[in-house]
Formats: C-alpha cells, sequence, structure tokens
C-alpha cells in the first residue's frame, strides 16, 4: 500500500539509514570488542535521555561518575570500570576489568519507569526465558539481593535506577544488503513473544507503557504531540489530522481483545538483534508495553516507512509470523493502520527529542514525507 511513493525516496532513505546506524554499530563493537568507542559521540543514540535540565554533555558526565560508583553495589571485581556505549532514554555502559568480566549496566532516565515497571520488564525477561519463547540477556542480582538498584549524586536532582546485564555476544544482522530473512526472523520472535504474552498470568500489579491511540493522539501522550514536530505546516497538520482521525476510527473498530492487544516488545528492531554461532538473542525491552501485537511490525521499520521495500519486509514478516501463530485477515489489513500511527507518534518523539543529535538529522522533511504516506494511506483506503 505504501510502495509506490516510497520508490521516489529511496536514496533519501538510504542517507537517513547513514544515519540511523548509530545504535547498531555501537551494540556490534561493544560485543565484538572492535575498536575503542569514539564512535559515540558521532553516532549518539535513536532517542536522547531527556527530563534534565542540564545539558547533555554535563549529564553524561555525572551519570559516568554515578556508574563507577554504582559498581559496588555488585559483587564485581575491585578493578570494574564503566566506559559510556550507548545514549538513550537511559544511559548504557560496558563495565570491563582486568580479569575479563564484561557485563553491561543500565542507568535509568528519571520519571521514565517507576521500579515497579522495570520489575515487571524483568519479570517478562525471566518468563520468556524460563518457557524458552527467546533468548534474553541475563542480570544479576546486587549484593543487597535486589535486581533493581538505585544510586544519587549531589550534582544530580533525582536517585537513578540501575540494572547491570549480562554481557552478550553477538551482533545486529546486516541492514546494508537483503534483508527479508531478517525480517521473517522478527516476524518468528514476534510471534513467538504475542504467543506467550498471551497466555502468560503476569504479576499483579502489572506496570508498564501503554502504545495505543491515547499515549499516542491523547492529552497527554509519551513523546508528545506530533503537531509540535519540526516543519509542521498548516498543510500538512490539515493532512494529518485527516489520517489520525482514520487511525482512531479504524483502530476503535478493530478492538483491543487479549488476541490482538497485549503486551509487545515495542522495539523489534533488527538492531536489537544479537546473532553468532550460538543463535538469536533479543534485546532492549525498555519500551515494551501494552500495545496492538501488529504494532511490533510498525515498529520494526521505525523511520524507514518510505523505503521501497517495505512491502517486501511486511510480506516477509507475515510470513514468518504465521510459522509460529495464526493472523486473521483484519489483523493483516490493519498493519498499514499501525505503520502510521508508529510514524505520527515518531513525528511527535523528534519534536519532543530535536536538542539530541539524532532528530536533528531526522527532522528535515519527515513532517513532509509523513504527510505523503498518510495521504497515500487515506487514498488506499476509499
Amino acid at each position: 500500500m505504501l510502495k509506490t511513493l516510497a520508490i521516489k525516496r529511496f536514496s533519501l532513505h538510504r542517507m537517513k539509514r547513514l544515519a540511523l546506524q548509530g545504535k547498531k554499530l555501537l551494540f556490534m563493537v561493544v560485543r565484538l570488542s572492535l575498536s575503542p568507542l569514539e564512535v559515540i559521540d558521532e553516532h549518539r543514540a535513536l532517542k536522547v535521555m531527556s527530563g534534565s535540565s542540564l545539558p547533555l554533555s554535563e549529564l553524561l558526565e555525572h551519570l559516568l561518575q554515578l556508574a563507577n560508583n554504582s559498581l559496588a553495589l555488585w559483587k564485581l571485581p575491585s578493578t570494574a570500570t564503566a566506559r559510556l556505549i550507548n545514549v538513550s532514554e537511559n544511559a548504557t555502559y560496558l563495565i570491563e576489568t582486568t580479569c575479563g568480566h564484561r557485563s553491561i549496566l543500565r542507568v535509568h532516565r528519571k520519571n521514565y519507569h517507576t521500579r515497579r515497571a522495570i520489575e515487571c520488564e524483568l519479570a517478562w525477561l525471566d518468563a520468556l526465558t524460563a518457557e524458552k519463547t527467546v533468548t534474553t540477556p541475563r542480570y544479576y542480582i546486587g549484593i543487597n539481593g535486589d535486581a533493581i538498584q538505585e544510586a544519587k549524586l549531589p550534582e544530580l536532582d533525582e536517585s537513578r535506577f540501575l540494572v547491570l546485564f549480562h554481557f552478550v555476544n553477538g551482533s545486529a544482522p546486516d541492514e546494508s544488503g537483503d534483508m527479508i530473512a531478517g525480517f521473517e526472523e522478527l516476524g518468528r520472535l514476534a510471534a513467538r513473544c504475542h504467543t506467550q504474552a498471551i497466555s502468560w498470568d503476569k504479576p499483579t500489579p502489572f506496570e508498564r507503557l501503554t502504545w495505543d491511540i491515547d499515549t499516542v493522539f491523547g492529552d497527554n501522550p509519551t513523546w508528545g504531540s506530533w503537531r509540535d514536530g519540526p516543519e509542521v505546516t498548516t498543510d500538512i497538520q490539515k493532512v494529518l489530522e485527516n489520517v489520525e482521525t482514520a487511525v482512531r476510527n479504524r483502530l476503535v473498530i478493530y478492538g483491543k481483545p487479549a488476541k490482538r492487544y497485549n503486551l509487545i516488545h515495542a522495539d523489534m528492531r533488527l538492531a536489537n538483534l544479537l546473532v553468532d554461532a550460538g543463535g538469536t538473542r533479543l534485546i532492549d525491552f525498555d519500551d515494551c508495553g501494552f500495545g496492538w501485537l501488529m504494532y511490533d511490525f510498525a515498529a520494526a521499520i521505525s523511520f524507514i516507512e518510505d523505503d521501497p521495500r517495505i512491502h517486501d519486509y511486511k510480506t516477509a514478516w507475515i510470513k514468518g509470523y504465521r510459522t509460529i501463530r495464526y493472523l486473521e485477515d483484519a489483523d493483516i489489513e490493519e498493519i498499514d493502520t499501525f505503520i502510521m500511527l508508529r510514524r505520527m507518534a515518531l513525528l511527535a518523539w523528534i519534536g519532543s527529542h530535536i536538542d539530541a543529535p539524532e532528530p536533528q538529522k531526522l527532522a528535515a522533511g519527515f513532517a513532509q514525507t509523513t504527510a505523503s504516506l498518510g495521504q497515500e494511506w487515506l487514498d488506499n483506503l476509499s
């Protein structure tokens, strides 16, 4: 459905993909122990660690000190040190020692997740591993017996939650070539996770983010309003208002039965797979929460919705998915609706994170492309 317009933007898409390789490159460097991570300055993550009044550079200095100070909270060798490898909604550090130990420390952004929400994320990781649904990174228990630690510095206005994960070998699939096989694998992994989530007796209370009409289009959207995105002109807003109305109406009809709406990863992209001889591991559950299951495909093509190969990727994803779990025709029919829902959420995200390098790179033309994709989608509905 979104194929015709996409062909016209292939070269622009390739430029965007180069800008978006940062997160994948960072993970590959860490897992494969290649060159030092000076790349962090050029390839900032796709999400800014917002929620602080401090300049990002100053905030990162304090967070590095916090990370190093906090290592005593786990039973680690005394030579352990932290090195920043990724900046996102959180800050992520590679922990290394002179004796060869490596682990991954996640320092949470303030006010994004509560302690209970992080507990629920870890509970899902435990369940996915115990039920052999997918392979996920394990985490360490602190000296005090808790998986989630809390630390503070005088220079930071609030304490931060921390989780120490096991180091995972592997690299993300190559996104520069044919990605059909990768999207089939994403489909299979999504279906496994969805099947487990539907049947899983979740601990109560279960607290995670929600990805639905209200949290994207409502009065208090998680990533802000798309209307505040860069370059949203009067003409673009007019188109996107119509898109929002159509998305709202279709998803109200589609509904939220458990077989369609449940716990999802919400960021299941190729960059969040690590592959080696031992198999494929799914990482980065930080955005996991309640949403429509088919939203996981929309998340898989984040920022590349105008790629001319999207139709082929969708076909591959569905093919992989159907080897594990049944899909109704209505599920497939609404995938493009979820693509538009996600795309408009990303427009909002760029606007609310515009002080960070990556959103700045993505901003030019993003609103216009979103409107063009939206108009084509509307035209195909009629």
